[in-house]
């Protein structure tokens, strides 16, 4: 049921009592307990609905001419006209009758072309309240904590799934969105000085140079008793019904849910299979073998040719029973290649700048460099491992990278296979190719490349792992090499924090698992305390490109790795 009283929509549903205020909700109580999960808010300084602009601009509804109009349209319906000096829009307001969750469709508009997207604002955030977030398989972090700061989370990218939660004492409230049409959305955690708000962010399809609007996303706010737990179930309930996911779980290959020790950036030294094997059970143990190729690492994609001395490595793995991913790409390819030229048109292309993405490596200084503008500068810098992206919604590209991939491990006893850099889809300025978003573009990539037959003995299909995981790829993925918190390579301080809420681990679980990226060779505290986190976050317990002698005469904490991946059942 829904009321207007002066400017003020008052809210009933069959869990929560809401007051929504020039698109505010400025007041949010649990029906039965009466908790109150916002704090009033001055909608006179602010504005609960704005536009955003590629660069980054956000103008909202407020000042010269600014009307906000709330209008009901029934009894559970209701909108918020918005009209201000630099746009135009709408939030239409209603009731899921099955949850009890309020549904907020935020819209808006402009003369001016260039735009990126709508926001709408929930600001006034209770006091105690930690955001439960699926950014880097899992936070649950006070929401002015140092490690969120003020920054936007962009979908599948960063923020992994369309929900976030926000944990009180007893219960809270949480915000998600039902998709599956590839929609790209963001939420935006604080805003200038206060950090306890946050923006949801409804994306139009790039490019930009002439949108002038953006909406046609739903968000669905509700209450919870207890735990992040109960919501993020609810999610992951939607999830696997929204998808078919229960038929895909039937799909896995039985070995994945017996691993329990994962080997990443494997160099290959066949001592280390053996060292291995006096510890813990081959057949329960994955190793990412990055260093197989006839080329040099990160060079001449898409071509994958096994060395001699991978191809004897791989036979001795497989007869003892390891589970060995030879590391490819997904999107990722070497300018220099000849196929290059049948696929130059389709490189991911920035949504905002418009520049390609990609790049190159500087080894002198050991530091990232940016993907050359210069045609010429991009034909001619393979020492630099220059690469670019290739959008996957182009069906001659996954062709071409399947056969190649198919190609190269036609020879190799392997019954799975690791292709790099699929956390990399996001909205783009060539957004659409072939009818076909970049996300939605590289589920289609993993599940080509997983359906190959490989080996001599024609392995019908791969357990295919990926670099990073989120609600898209794990559909496809097996395994994947997790990032930590905003920690590649260095920690970055406070990483301690941002263990303990194993929420993807949750949402994924039955279809793909993580293990672990980089330093986790646990020499020293800093590399103990990573792979700490990430056994907190779900992780196999994982070690970083170990030697023979790591395995031989382990340090105290790979000592525990590898008795609890012995032990493990």
């Amino acid at each position: 049921m829904i009321r207007l009283k002066d400017r003020t929509l008052l809210v009933e549903t069959s869990t929560l009592t809401a007051e929504i205020t020039d698109g505010f909700i400025t007041s949010l109580r649990d029906k039965e307990g009466g908790r109150q999960w916002l704090r009033p808010v001055d909608a006179q300084s602010r504005s609960a609905l704005q536009l955003v602009y590629a660069s980054g601009k956000a103008v909202g509804f407020g000042g010269r001419g600014a009307r906000i109009e709330p209008r009901l349209l029934g009894d559970d319906r209701a909108e918020i006209r918005f009209h201000g000096w630099d746009a135009d829009g709408v939030i239409a307001i209603s009731e899921c009758p099955r949850t009890g969750s309020l549904l907020i469709e935020p819209a808006a508009y402009s003369s001016t072309p260039g735009v990126l997207a709508c926001r709408w604002n929930i600001a006034g955030l209770a006091d105690g309240l930690e955001l439960v977030a699926p950014f880097y398989q899992g936070v649950r972090l006070a929401i002015d904590d140092e490690l969120l700061r003020v920054r936007r989370w962009v979908w599948p990218w960063t923020w992994e799934a369309g929900l976030a939660i926000l944990q009180g004492k007893g219960g809270g409230l949480w915000v998600h969105a039902q998709d599956t049409q590839y929609r790209y959305k963001a939420m935006k955690v604080g805003d200038g000085e206060d950090r306890r708000c946050l923006g949801f962010d409804t994306e139009a399809y790039g490019p930009l140079d002439g949108s002038l609007g953006a909406g046609g996303l739903c968000w669905r706010v509700n209450v919870f008793r207890g735990d992040w737990q109960g919501p993020a179930r609810e999610y992951r309930d939607w999830l696997w019904r929204a998808y078919a996911l229960r038929d895909r779980e039937q799909q896995r290959k039985a070995w994945a849910t017996d691993i329990s020790l994962a080997i990443s950036w494997c160099r290959g030294n066949a001592d280390l299979l053996d060292a291995l094997a006096a510890r813990v059970d081959p057949r329960r143990v994955l190793i990412h073998f990055s260093n197989w190729r006839t080329d040099p690492y990160d060079e001449n994609y898409p071509t994958y040719d096994a060395s001699p001395e991978a191809r004897a490595f791989i036979a001795k793995g497989a007869a003892m029973g390891y589970h060995i991913m030879p590391h490819c790409n997904s999107v990722d390819m070497d300018p220099t290649h000849p196929v290059y030229a049948t696929l130059r048109d389709f490189q991911y292309r920035d949504v905002a700048h418009k520049g390609l993405h990609g790049w190159a490596w500087d080894s002198d200084r050991h530091a990232w460099l940016s993907v050359p503008a210069s045609n010429v500068a991009l034909l001619e810098n393979r020492p630099s491992k220059v690469m670019v992206k290739i959008h996957p919604g182009l069906a001659m590209w996954r062709s071409i990278l399947a056969e190649s991939i198919q190609k190269g491990l036609s020879e190799l006893e392997t019954d799975s296979v690791f292709i790099d850099v699929t956390l990399c889809s996001y909205n783009l300025h060539n957004c659409l190719v072939e009818n076909t978003t970049s996300t939605e573009g590289m589920k289609r990539v993993i599940d080509q490349v997983a359906a190959v037959r490989t080996g001599p003995s024609g392995h019908a299909g791969l357990a295919v792992g990926g670099e990073g995981l989120n609600e898209i790829t794990m559909q496809g993925l097996s395994f994947g090499q997790a990032h930590l918190f905003e920690s590649w390579s260095k920690s970055v301080a406070g990483l301690e924090r941002a263990g303990g809420c194993p929420l993807n681990a949750l949402l994924f679980g039955g279809l793909a698992r993580t293990f672990g990226y980089s330093n986790l060779g646990g020499r020293d505290d800093e590399q103990v305390m990573r792979s700490r986190v990430h056994l907190s976050l779900g992780a196999i317990p994982t070690l970083t490109s170990p030697s023979a002698q790591d395995i031989l005469q382990p340090s105290k904490h790979v000592n525990e790795l590898l008795d609890m991946a012995a032990a493990a059942r």
